[in-house]
């Protein structure tokens, strides 16, 4: 299932963590303890992204995030 995500986070793009939850078949707790645990094995890092608009974004037409106000914590592979 490790694998899976890496392979959903490496494709592109941005999902929140209940659409990845329901790509694998699992929960979103669970999803963001994958997460966790890829970015303390290295294989990916985290950066706090969003903020009060999404003009600017370079990811705004690939983004899914449907409130980007509460400070989306993005991850990259």
């Amino acid at each position: 299932m490790l694998e899976k995500l890496l392979t959903e986070i490496r494709s592109g793009g941005t999902f929140e963590t209940g659409t990845l939850a329901v790509q694998l078949g699992t929960t979103p707790e669970l999803v963001k303890a994958m997460l966790e645990h890829l970015q303390r094995a290295g294989h990916i890092r985290s950066y706090q992204a969003c903020g009060d608009a999404c003009g600017g974004c370079s990811l705004k037409s690939a983004c899914k995030i449907t409130n980007p106000a509460d400070g989306v914590r993005l991850w990259q592979g």
